[in-house]
């Protein structure tokens, strides 16, 4: 569960403050880890008291991760506002949102690998997932997504594992190979993307899947469903 945002009586000095609390923490991360001797010491350089950290940070170092994932949103839509997404195929969007958001985390490449390692961490993993999915709704909503039905949360769901894979690779083995395992991501999703429209609808799944069960309880041998001819997902070596 992500931590809650802080509530506060003087928004605008919160926000300043929250952003004084990451750029402190962001080179000191290396060192000392994604941990409470961060905010600690994030908040000493920031020039924040112990209790003005503990008002904005109740998470604390949990709450920290958040804000930098934030700050990562925030520089990757400032580095698309200049593009109209509106002129582009939808692929292109993803590839352009992507590779901002990545880019925006390479910038600060240290402090997110220590961020991810601690995200890592059984007690924090809804909490990475959380990040993730706010990354992948923010590119979505970049890209003119409308969607308010299931195609909503299952889009969120694929290109959360989209940018957790690139900016694995990015980190890794540079942004070369992070662009072209970008571009083999999207041709998977397409591939996916285009058998998905094909299959039936879940009433006619299951007005086929009563018949064909009707059939069996009654000793008559029917042919499968029409239906279940769509149920096979593409061949792996068609997603390029």
């Amino acid at each position: 569960m992500l931590p809650p945002m802080t509530e506060t009586p003087q928004p605008d000095w919160a926000e300043a403050a929250e952003a004084r609390l990451v750029e402190a923490a962001t080179p000191l991360a290396e060192r000392l880890g994604w941990s409470q001797a961060l905010v600690i010491q994030a908040a000493a350089e920031a020039g924040l008291s112990a209790d003005d950290a503990a008002l904005l940070l109740p998470g604390g170092p949990r709450d920290l991760a958040a804000l930098l994932s934030r700050k990562h949103d925030q520089a990757a839509l400032a580095a698309l506002a200049d593009i109209d997404p509106a002129g582009l195929k939808i692929r292109e969007r993803i590839r352009r949102g992507v590779l901002a958001r990545v880019e925006a985390a390479a910038a600060d490449m240290a402090a997110v690998k220590r961020a991810v390692a601690f995200t890592a961490l059984p007690a924090n993993l809804g909490l990475g997932a959380g990040l993730l999915w706010e990354s992948a709704d923010r590119i979505w909503r970049w890209a003119g997504d409308t969607a308010t039905d299931e195609n909503h949360y299952s889009k969120r769901a694929i290109l959360s594992g989209v940018i957790a894979s690139t900016l694995g690779v990015r980190f890794t083995r540079g942004a070369h190979a992070a662009e072209q395992h970008l571009e083999r991501a999207i041709e998977r999703v397409m591939a996916f993307e285009k058998w998905k429209a094909r299959l039936p609808s879940p009433l006619t799944l299951a007005r086929d899947a009563a018949g064909l069960l009707g059939g069996l309880r009654y000793g008559r041998r029917e042919a499968a469903p029409p239906a279940q001819a769509l149920l096979s997902p593409p061949e792996a070596g068609t997603a390029g």
